[in-house]
Formats: C-alpha cells, structure tokens, sequence
C-alpha cells in the first residue's frame, strides 16, 4: 500500500463523538487525524439546541448537590432497555460518563453545567423525575474563537432557512463541539480535515490498518498504526440505506446532516462487521414546513393528534421518542397516514402551540398556501379541510374536553410523567379545544438520527458476526449499534454514548500499540 500520510489514529466524524476521540488521542501524546465528510466541522451533535450529556454522578451534579449514585441509574436503565443489549455495555455506558466528565474538566477549554431533564421512562424503578441526571456545555462566546464561527456546522436556521450565524455565541451542540475544537488547538500533532470522506477500510493480515478517504474526487491512503475510531454518525440521510433495512420515515425529515449517508458502516461491513439495531433511530413527531420537510418538535401547549378517523391515538406529551414510536405503530398498523393532523383552538391563536420547533416556523401565509395549516369557523367545517370524519372529530374533542375538566387524561395518560409536565410548570398539560376558529397543522415522523450501527465490546471494538473484535477497528456513536437499543432512556443519551465509547476506544488503543495486532 503506498501510504499518502502515516498517525497513530484515523477518527472519521466530527461530531461529540469524533471529536472526544481526536482530543483524547492528542492529549495522550499520539498523532492523530480527524476526517470530517462535511465542509464544516460538529455533525448531528451541532444541530442538537441543548448538546446535553445522561451522565449520571457525574462531577458536575455531584458539585450540584444531587444525591443521585451510579448505582440507582444502572437499575433505572437496565429496567428501560431490559436484554435488548449487552448487559456489559449498558454498564459500561452508566459507570463510564463521570470519569469522562473529570478527565475533560481537567482541561479548562470545558466547561459544564447541570440542566435539569426528566428521565423518559419516569415510571421506571429508580428514574429521575427531578432531571438530575443531565448536563449541558457552558456556552462559548463567539468573540473567544472567532475563527470558529463558521467552521462549525449550524445552527439548524442557518443551514435550512439560510439565517445568520450567531455573533454572540456557541450554543447547546455547537458549543461543545467548538470546545472541542479550542482545545485541540494546543495539540499540534492533531490534524483536522474538513470535506474529506472516509471510504473504505484497508486491511493487512486481519487488521485494519488504514483507510482511504476521499476529497474533491481525490483518493488517498492514511495509515493509523493504532487503529480507525468510526464515529461518523448514522444513515439517516440514505434513502436507500433506510429501505434497505427498514427504518421508517425519509431522509429528508431527518435532523442529521446530509453527510451521514452510513460510509462509514458500509466501510465496516466490508471487512467483516457484525450489526445491530439497523431499523432504530431517535424518533420524535416532526412539525411540516412548507420545504416539505417535517422537522423534530417538542413542547406542545395545547392541541391534539387525529388520525384519518378524527380520532385521538397518543399522548402528545409523551417524551418524543416515546411519543414518535407510537406514531410509527399506528402508522404501521394502518390508523393514520401522513400528514396527521394537530387540532387546536384559537387561544393562543392561529399559529401551532408548538414552542419548540427546532428549525423556526416561517410566515404563516406559506404554510396556508402549501395546505399545511387549515382554519374552520366549526370543527365540522375543519374536519372537512383535513379528510376526516366530521362527527368523530366534534365527538375526539369534546371526549377530551371532558378530560381536561376532569383534570386527569383517562383515554392515553397524558400528564401522567414527570416529563408530561415538565413544560407545564408541573400541571398536567391538558387545555380544552373550544374557542373557534379553530385549526389544524400537518406533521410527520422525523428522527434525529439512525442508531443502528456496528456491534463492538466495552472498549468499543469493532466485532464480527461469532463475536471476535476486529483488530484496529472500533466504532463510536451513531456509527456503533446504541446500547439503549430500541429505547431512549433520557436526553442526552445519544451525545454522551458517542463521546464516552469513542473516548474508551481511544483509551484502549493508547495502550495497545502494534503488538495488539
């Protein structure tokens, strides 16, 4: 092999989880070099608004107060995800986040603080109803690292509806992910390529000791003496891939960032990866703009779902993955199809209560025109512009406004969790639909990401189908198959599973040498 550049890593991906691998290699004292598909640097992890971390116990919580333990959120997510996965890997995730924690607060360029964020299963033995389980990075001011501004991916606004990039600073995703970037400026020996796609994975005597990326239609060779991190992030932008192993919903409602077309993991497959969970992903219910899009949403202050009979089908408060598998299944099974509609009144007028939309809802002419958001005098008339049934639909609202009089949703238990009432300052979120007009806006299913991905060990070793680690090879992320597997414990899950298993990769490979092959 004619080897264009020689590191002791190759990291492919930039998001929390690439970058904790390419920081964690450069302060071990080993040559490294991070790939990035994209012309900007942070993935999925720079589109997510708070960049939180489900590390339990960790230093900064227990400088908090909290009087959590690792112990009690091991049983919590053993109860939530059960045997769908390796009992090793899911502690390995649960014990493994404070010690990442302590090792980056050892560096001043990281900065975090505790935000508050129910557990999404908050009936679940030992769940946090009270959020104490989640951080978020400190903010960066723009002015500190302004050379950054536009080297890192996002935010979502600016990406899709072309806004300007902040002045005044980094946040939630794009803050830990400039973090990163500022501390790995110290390390000379860590090299940084932007629009540069791993392709293929090179092997010599069954190990993997190198791959070929790929930049402006140029292939070259980089040799990684230690071993390849894979923490490019999921397929979701893959129709193909998508079809091809089932996961619902399409590329273009995806959150992730149209370079994460599962490179990566058909590199991996190539040289004899097992995989898991290849039909999962995040899921949440998704607002529709008029791109055609249907866009993450959360923090609904009134309305309700119908499906094509004008009936009421789900919580609508539930945690969004929780609340977006529902859908999935009803979807599955036939009772709704897409849009589903969100009906509502006139309280807080024509516009959807939907207070997080993640991408911004633009003027509400272009949704009217694109047949996305429907206004009636009478729900009759309503139920006409959305394709139901008039007298199931004026029968779905007053069922629930009943419910809402009688403080207590009897039909799908919404307000029932913690995390139900976590935008309703603790009040279950139940607001009668009954001052006309009254309105209707179109939604989908969108996710944040596939998270079916390569199987690997507790150090993040790559393995094949009978279980043997492929020398060399490890993976990270939404590249790796989750250990949550086809539930979402709580927010932050899927940043803190990539930061922490590309971290252990890096650490096992610093002391594996050549010999380890």
């Amino acid at each position: 092999m004619d080897w264009a550049e020689e590191y002791d890593v190759l990291v492919a991906g930039s998001g929390a989880g690439g970058m904790a691998g390419a920081y964690t290699a450069a302060r071990e004292g080993l040559r490294v070099c991070l790939v990035e598909a994209g012309d900007t640097f942070g993935g999925t992890t720079a589109y997510s608004g708070g960049g939180g971390a489900w590390f339990p116990a960790n230093p900064v919580l227990l400088r908090a107060g909290t009087d959590d333990t690792v112990e009690d959120a091991l049983e919590y997510y053993r109860a939530v995800v059960g045997d769908r996965t390796p009992a090793d890997l899911q502690e390995t995730y649960v014990r493994g986040g404070a010690g990442l924690i302590a090792y980056l607060e050892e560096d001043d360029h990281f900065s975090f603080e505790p935000y508050p964020w129910p557990d999404y299963f908050g009936e679940a033995p030992k769940a946090r109803r009270d959020g104490q389980r989640h951080i978020v990075p400190t903010p960066l001011p723009v002015p500190d690292a302004p050379e950054l501004r536009e080297v890192v991916r996002g935010p979502l606004d600016h990406d899709r509806l072309g806004t300007p990039q902040p002045d005044d600073l980094f946040l939630g995703g794009r803050a830990l992910v400039a973090r990163f970037l500022t501390a790995l400026a110290d390390y000379p020996d860590a090299t940084l390529l932007r629009s540069t796609a791993l392709t293929e994975l090179v092997v010599e005597d069954g190990a993997v000791v190198g791959a070929i990326v790929e930049h402006d239609g140029v292939r070259r060779a980089i040799r990684a003496r230690r071993g390849v991190v894979l923490a490019a992030g999921g397929f979701e932008a893959n129709d193909e891939l998508r079809q091809k192993y089932g996961v619902p919903g399409v590329a273009r409602d995806t959150m992730g960032p149209p370079t994460n077309i599962g490179a990566a993991h058909q590199a991996a497959i190539a040289v004899g990866a097992d995989t898991d969970l290849m039909g999962e992903a995040w899921w949440s219910p998704g607002l529709t703009h008029p791109d055609g899009r249907s866009a993450f949403a959360l923090w609904f202050t009134g309305g309700i779902f119908v499906d094509d009979q004008g009936q009421r089908f789900v919580n609508e408060s539930a945690p969004y993955d929780r609340l977006g598998r529902a859908i999935i299944d009803h979807l599955t099974e036939g009772g709704v199809t897409r849009p589903y509609w969100m009906v509502y009144d006139h309280k807080e007028g024509s516009v959807p209560p939907v207070r997080a939309t993640n991408v911004s809802m633009v003027d509400e002419e272009h949704y009217v025109a694109a047949g996305l958001w429907h206004t009636a005098d009478t729900l009759p008339e309503l139920a006409a512009l959305i394709g139901v049934p008039a007298d199931a639909l004026v029968a779905t609202v007053e069922r629930f406004n009943g419910l809402v009089a009688d403080g207590f949703d009897a039909d799908f238990g919404r307000g029932g969790e913690a995390y139900d009432r976590f935008f309703s300052g603790g009040e279950p979120p139940l607001t009668s639909i009954d001052e006309g007009p009254f309105h209707a806006a179109a939604f989908g299913i969108s996710d944040l990401g596939t998270k079916g991905g390569l199987r690997t060990d507790t150090s993040a070793r790559v393995l094949t189908a009978d279980g043997t680690p492929i020398p060399g090879l490890y993976a990270a992320g939404n590249t790796m198959a989750a250990p949550s597997g086809t539930t979402y414990p709580g927010g932050g899950n899927p940043i803190g599973t990539s930061m922490l298993f590309s971290h252990l990769a890096v650490r096992h490979l610093a002391g594996a040498g050549e010999e380890a092959r």
